[in-house]
């Protein structure tokens, strides 16, 4: 009787709490606005899009889209779309294996629609750019595959469907090459480009022999772009860039460098992860370490040696204030220097002087990997 008095004595549930507040984003996203990849490696199954304002100091968070485990971003502003390629799992860490692309409103920031991939095979790794890339004006994406072999999933974004598998044998990453291809680098130095056919087949491809040295001089794998050009450096500074405008990849003459400084213990080099970034007047910014030595390439830099890569000639050094793992410019009129700390920090700085503008905190993203700016 006592137990049946305490069950009758249960308070009621309480009500449904109605959502005061429910706001949209602007569709069009102002230039001072940037996409953090935060991989969130505490919880990758949780990993996410973080919409940050870097001209607020205030609220620089403005929202958030999920991006389920070892994902990728797409940013179409003209489409006002981001596109995520996601992996899931029936029992969230186990179970069967979805991949997908999902479709995000950039306003409301809730999916509307999905692409279904085929195989299980979507490339899992830590954020990359050219593991998902446009091709054909923003109408297809391009996924890697790896099962260990290597392949590209050439998806039409519009039709909402899957054109068809590309076999890459021994050949990464995923440059946009041409109105409707893509080059991609490969293990024994050569690049190889491919142009595409409107059914999503092969049409055509040419290897680029000797297009990198992968033994003295190897490449970080994300550029930086200046117009239809790939910059990208190499573990010890060197420079390379590969016209992509045409059907074929084609490395620009002339060796450039990102130059040297006292103080390196033993040398400066560039460190990182996203280590190279562009403006809109095509200098490019690379983050260094004075601690550079063979195996330090991903152990992050405390400066930014802003290059003009066409003259070969640096232009001038940003102590960034400690150590940090991604950058990125922005396309402002006058342009920001948005440097990504391992601990989650994001500061900004003017691209101009390099003179410290305000620092966002750690509130936006717990491990920022890929920064992708407003074009």
């Amino acid at each position: 009787m006592a137990g049946g008095a305490v069950l009758a004595q249960k308070p009621e549930p309480l009500p449904v709490e109605e959502l005061s507040q429910v706001e949209a984003l602007p569709a069009d996203y102002p230039k001072s606005w940037v996409l953090v990849h935060d991989f969130h490696f505490n919880a990758i199954v949780d990993g996410r899009i973080a919409i940050v304002d870097t001209a607020d100091p205030q609220a620089p968070l403005k929202g958030l889209v999920r991006a389920a485990q070892f994902a990728n971003m797409l940013y179409a502003p003209e489409k006002r779309e981001i596109y995520t390629s996601e992996t899931f799992y029936s029992r969230i860490t186990r179970g069967e294996r979805t991949d997908a692309i999902t479709i995000w409103d950039t306003a409301t920031l809730q999916p509307k629609g999905e692409i279904v991939l085929p195989g299980g095979k979507r490339q899992q790794s830590v954020t990359y750019t050219g593991t998902f890339q446009f091709t054909n004006d923003h109408k297809w994406a391009l996924v890697a595959n790896f099962t260990p072999a290597q392949s590209v999933t050439v998806v039409d974004l519009e039709g909402r469907k899957v054109l068809g598998e590309i076999d890459l044998p021994g050949c990464t990453h995923i440059y946009p090459t041409g109105s409707r291809g893509f080059s991609s680098l490969c293990a024994d130095g050569s690049m190889i480009s491919l142009v595409l056919a409107a059914d999503g087949t092969v049409a055509s491809s040419k290897v680029i022999e000797n297009a990198h040295d992968i033994d003295t001089q190897p490449l970080f794998g994300m550029p930086a772009m200046v117009g239809k050009t790939a910059w990208f450096v190499s573990y010890t500074g060197q420079l390379r860039g590969y016209d992509l405008s045409g059907g074929t990849a084609r490395p620009l003459p002339g060796a450039a460098h990102v130059g040297t400084a006292e103080g390196g213990a033993p040398e400066w080099r560039p460190g990182g992860w996203q280590v190279i970034a562009s403006d809109a007047a095509g200098l490019l910014y690379v983050l260094m370490s004075p601690n550079g030595r063979e195996g330090s390439h991903k152990d992050g830099g405390t400066e930014v040696w802003v290059v003009d890569p066409v003259a070969n000639r640096q232009v001038r050094r940003i102590d960034i204030g400690g150590l940090a793992s991604s950058i990125a410019v922005t396309r402002e009129a006058s342009p920001a220097l948005i440097v990504a700390r391992p601990d989650g920090q994001i500061d900004v700085f003017s691209a101009a002087d390099g003179s410290l503008i305000r620092k966002l905190g750690a509130t936006a993203a717990y491990n920022p990997t890929v920064l992708t700016v407003v074009p």
